[in-house]
């Protein structure tokens, strides 16, 4: 297994579609017509590059031994319904102790107009 900190993965694009926010915001209780819900960031931004980090066989993400620790976001300002967004992945760390392989992964999310609409980061804990 390499230590992968530093390694940027490529762009992702994502079409916010009406039918998902509204599927989404009812999922979670939100009144579709309030807009996107802020934690459908989960969806367009961590959602999209995650899979990348699991995908990426240098990283070796052995799914029968992650654990989900964290996820915390931050907004600039609200996605909105109909807009397409990008959103790129970093990880920022990887690093093991006392058995435990944790691994953080950072993503910015920008508007069509390049202009930054969140960042995310999620912390992976693998028991070795």
């Amino acid at each position: 297994m390499a230590a992968v900190a530093g390694r940027t993965y490529p762009a992702v694009q994502f079409e916010i579609e009406p039918a998902r926010v509204d599927a989404f915001a009812r999922a979670i209780g939100a009144d579709p017509a309030d807009g996107v819900p802020p934690t459908f960031a989960a969806v367009y931004s961590l959602g999209m590059t995650a899979p990348q980090l699991f995908g990426d066989e240098e990283a070796s993400v052995d799914f029968s031994r992650l654990l989900h620790a964290e996820q915390e976001f931050e907004w600039m300002r609200p996605a909105r319904v109909g807009e397409t967004v990008t959103s790129r992945g970093r990880v920022d760390s990887d690093a093991s102790r006392r058995g435990m392989r944790f691994v953080s992964l950072e993503t910015e999310t920008n508007g069509a107009d390049g202009q930054p609409i969140c960042r995310s980061r999620a912390l992976f804990v693998i028991r070795s």
